[in-house]
């Protein structure tokens, strides 16, 4: 019993009254908590040295977002980076390196939305970062590039060609450093390896066209994309290289008539031992040293792998590789071998594609001519590829474009669908032409023979351009005179080149062409004149239509006044250049307009620029006459004030070089200028008006622009002070030739007699 009570006790149960409260616990947790208002004003307040955009996030935020899983998060900060440069552009410089690195890594994005995004950002740094800004990032810029071109998913290779697009644009010098790898890329999105069956011994590896049933485009689509960048790249690499010579006449940068910037030589101050003579060569252009021995080029020292197309082996093996390539494609574009009769009829997209494939091929032909064994490459490539492009590329020359109308319910071809009609357009001649130009670049005299038959093709078709009337642009003019000229010289006799200069010329007679158009035109007949002029005097046959051109020119001078002082300033270089070479019918054509030329009123001398100006008085110096009637001309021109009295000053001096007076040793021209003409010239301008105006002035009642003094008897004629300076130096110049002739008293009987006779 005792024990049972004990236990009890240890475990005795409280009872509860009921009305009261329960008890609390020894072991019981206090829940109860009070709480307080933490405030901290520091972190509300901007970021005082990093500016933020729209959402309050800085340069280093969103940098840090472009790392997140989420393609949405990439994507927005994306939308935010251009958004906060566009407002704040002196970050882009702080943090360049940054930005450059984190929006090239997402080149191959899995997501299409941020990559978009990320070449739209590209695009706007483009335009606010500089080539020497970027270089030393763009090695990383190019590794992604190369890294997106050559990747698995097709998605982001279509996207790495429009961030190509946006480098060609901006960055054409930097991306070209890059070519060696980036050819290889091209190649690999349109092709791929195969080992060759013929050359499995030696493991010779060959490229076969690629073809992808999961693109979003079609395979020859596709092809056209990656083409139209490879030609881009290749141009700005042609472009890149100053060595390169175009055959054309758009580009030429030695013409005679290029613009030169002339050296201002004051001969007063030479005079007078104030200052040397200092030689300038070639007029201040690029010497042209006539050596066989050339200096070593920093190129030379580099990795072959470095020198990208620099290199004559890299420009051989890329071109093996690409070629075969091309022609393939060539191929699958060309018309089809079933359908004789529209065989010459193309497509839209197989004429852009075949235009890509020709534009590529000529600008690898134009790099294979800088190189020192141009002659050998060109050798190289007769042998190896002109087999080919007679089978394939003139096959059907000349080609056409198809184009495919869907026509309305009432028109006439109501059973068709669609409806072929050749072009009658010049879309197409683009296309031939750069195929003349390569066909005509493989060709030369020693291969006239074998050529024969596809070159009158070419010349055929070349010259029926030229003369079907049609209106061209300056591209396709350049390009036609280009293989115009190719053309002539290979077949060097005039029975072949009169014809082809003749229908060059019927597309010089149009009206209304295109001021590049026409200046195109006037730099061939000036080169080919040129060509011809440097011929020896027995071999020389000069060129009857030729002859035409250069007559026609004074009279296209004096009809353009200020219409175009640009053209002006072409014709009076071209007429300069044949005048100074004697030659008689430009001389007879000159004489016969002089007097339209130096009209003092509405003449091309007093209408064109200071410097058009000094080129035509430099002319009067070649006219074989003189007449009393252009001498009054002239005289009114130095009066008036139209031009310069430096310009009055050297008129006045050819005229005094042209008289008798000038102390030549040798006989000078008879008749050139009549002594009693050449002094009524002197004395009209040394008196300021012609013999009607003269007397026109002295017939007016009252006299009120005449001024007399009570010191002098001598009534002055009241000018302004700008043209009594003007006629001050034109004085002092004639007082200088007046003063050069031998007999002064007859000199000074002549003045008095003309004083007394016209102003007493």
């Amino acid at each position: 019993m005792t024990k049972k009570r004990k236990h009890q006790e240890d475990f005795q149960k409280v009872k509860l009254k009921v009305g009261k409260k329960k008890p609390k616990l020894e072991n019981a947790t206090d829940t109860t908590f009070k709480t307080k208002a933490i405030q901290i004003p520091e972190q509300l307040k901007e970021d005082g040295v990093l500016p933020t955009q729209n959402r309050k996030l800085n340069i280093k935020d969103l940098l840090s977002q472009m790392h997140h899983y989420s393609p949405g998060v990439k994507h927005n900060a994306l939308l935010g980076l251009k958004d906060l440069l566009s407002q704040y552009p002196f970050v882009i410089d702080a943090h360049l390196s940054n930005i450059i690195s984190e929006v090239a890594a997402v080149f191959t994005d899995k997501d299409s939305g941020v990559r978009g995004a990320a070449v739209h950002l590209l695009q706007f740094l483009a335009s606010k970062i500089r080539a020497e800004q970027i270089a030393p990032f763009f090695p990383l810029v190019s590794a992604h590039l190369s890294s997106a071109m050559t990747h698995i998913s097709e998605g982001i290779q279509e996207d790495s060609l429009k961030v190509l697009d946006v480098l060609l644009e901006a960055y054409p010098a930097l991306l070209t450093d890059r070519s060696s790898i980036l050819l290889k890329n091209f190649v690999e999105l349109i092709s791929h390896q195969q080992l060759s069956k013929r050359l499995k011994s030696r493991e010779k590896l060959s490229w076969m066209l690629s073809v992808n049933p999961n693109r979003r485009v079609t395979s020859q689509q596709w092809r056209l994309n990656v083409l139209t960048r490879l030609k881009k790249f290749l141009q700005a690499v042609v472009d890149g290289s100053s060595e390169i010579e175009d055959e054309g006449l758009q580009e030429q940068k030695d013409s005679p008539h290029s613009v030169r910037n002339p050296v201002c030589i004051s001969w007063k101050v030479h005079a007078n031992n104030q200052q040397h003579i200092q030689l300038f060569e070639n007029g201040g252009l690029r010497p042209k040293i006539n050596s066989s021995f050339r200096l070593r080029s920093l190129a030379s020292v580099m990795d072959s792998a470095e020198k990208g197309l620099s290199s004559a082996e890299n420009l051989k093996g890329f071109i093996e590789i690409i070629i075969p390539l091309l022609i393939e494609c060539w191929i699958e574009a060309s018309p089809a071998q079933s359908a004789p009769i529209l065989g010459n009829l193309l497509e839209s997209e197989s004429q852009q594609l075949m235009q890509q494939v020709l534009s590529i091929i000529h600008l690898l032909w134009k790099l294979t001519k800088r190189h020192d064994e141009t002659y050998k490459m060109e050798l190289w490539l007769r042998m190896n590829y002109l087999v080919d492009f007679k089978h394939h590329f003139m096959r059907h020359f000349p080609y056409s474009l198809q184009e495919t109308v869907k026509h309305k319910k009432k028109d006439s071809c109501k059973g068709n669908k669609y409806c072929m009609t050749s072009s009658n357009s010049v879309d197409h001649l683009l296309l031939n032409l750069t195929l003349c130009d390569i066909m005509v670049s493989l060709a030369s005299t020693s291969t006239l023979q074998m050529d024969s038959g596809w070159l009158d093709m070419i010349r055929k078709f070349v010259t029926d351009t030229l003369q079907d009337g049609s209106k061209l642009n300056s591209k396709q003019v350049n390009r036609l005179l280009g293989v115009t000229w190719r053309l002539m010289q290979i077949q060097q006799n005039k029975v072949a080149t009169e014809p082809l200069i003749k229908a060059v010329y019927t597309l010089y007679q149009q009206r209304n062409l295109l001021f590049p158009v026409r200046t195109l035109l006037l730099k061939f007949f000036s080169r080919v004149y040129q060509k011809e002029d440097l011929r020896t005097q027995r071999i020389r046959s000069r060129s009857k239509v030729l002859s035409r051109w250069l007559a026609g020119l004074p009279q296209q001078l004096a009809l353009l006044g200020l219409r175009n002082p640009e053209l002006s300033n072409q014709l009076i270089d071209i007429i300069h250049s044949a005048a100074s070479r004697s030659n008689k019918e430009l001389l007879q054509s000159l004489q016969a307009t002089a007097a339209r030329i130096y009209d003092p009123l509405d003449g091309t001398l007093v209408l064109l620029p200071a410097e058009a100006q000094r080129r035509l008085v430099q002319l009067v110096y070649f006219l074989p006459c003189l007449p009393a009637s252009l001498l009054a001309c002239l005289s009114r021109c130095c009066i008036m004030g139209r031009m310069s009295s430096e310009l009055a000053a050297t008129l006045i001096g050819i005229l005094h070089m042209r008289s008798s007076f000038a102390g030549w040793k040798c006989q000078v021209q008879d008749n050139s200028v009549n002594d009693v003409d050449y002094f009524s010239f002197l004395f009209s301008t040394l008196i300021g008006f012609s013999r009607d105006e003269l007397t026109s002035l002295q017939g007016i009642r009252g006299k009120p622009h005449i001024s007399q003094t009570q010191l002098s008897p001598v009534r002055l004629y009241l000018t302004d002070l700008d043209q009594f300076l003007h006629h001050w130096a034109v004085t002092e110049m004639i007082c200088h030739s007046l003063s050069t002739v031998p007999s002064q008293s007859q000199c000074f009987d002549i003045l008095q007699t003309g004083i007394c006779k016209y102003l007493v």
